[in-house]
């Protein structure tokens, strides 16, 4: 089985209200966080060696998308910003081929809400492209997608 490289795994939002929240189009260029962990209480029955194991539901963690600022979306992240904490977008996480041409969905994470805009930063001696930051927590669990391959052209 082949392995994936970080430049593999990318993602796309689509806003659960197009009509009242805006889109960004392509995909961005990191992803992190999704983690999923479930709380656990240990309880000591008395005399007892072992503890006996309450467990609680699962959670996934926030996930944060890194996109590469352009010129074209600084209205929308304008927009973006009276809409942090109100606004529900729907998250996909993709695994594209080594050419980065085509590939499969593998996790989709439905009305997320929009809790975080890391702005971008600024350096007069740096050469380095601006980034910006949208952070999501997630509502539900993460959806196996449906194994359909699609192609980027």
């Amino acid at each position: 089985m082949a392995k994936l490289s970080q430049r593999q795994i990318l993602a796309k939002i689509a806003p659960v209200t197009p009509t009242v929240h805006p889109a960004l189009t392509g995909y961005f260029a990191q992803v992190s966080g999704g983690e999923i962990t479930a709380a656990v209480e240990k309880i000591y029955v008395g005399g007892e060696k072992f503890p006996e194991l309450l467990c609680a539901p699962s959670e996934v963690g926030d996930i944060t998308l890194t996109k590469h600022y352009s010129d074209d979306e600084r209205g929308t992240i304008n927009k973006l910003r009276q809409y942090v904490g109100s606004a529900f977008y729907n998250v996909t996480i993709y695994y594209l081929n080594c050419d980065i041409s085509s590939g499969k969905p593998d996790r989709a994470y439905s009305n997320c809400l929009l809790v975080g805009l890391t702005e971008p930063d600024g350096d007069s001696s740096s050469g380095a492209p601006a980034t910006y930051a949208l952070t999501f927590s997630v509502n539900k669990g993460p959806a196996n997608v449906a194994d359909d391959t699609f192609s980027l052209s």
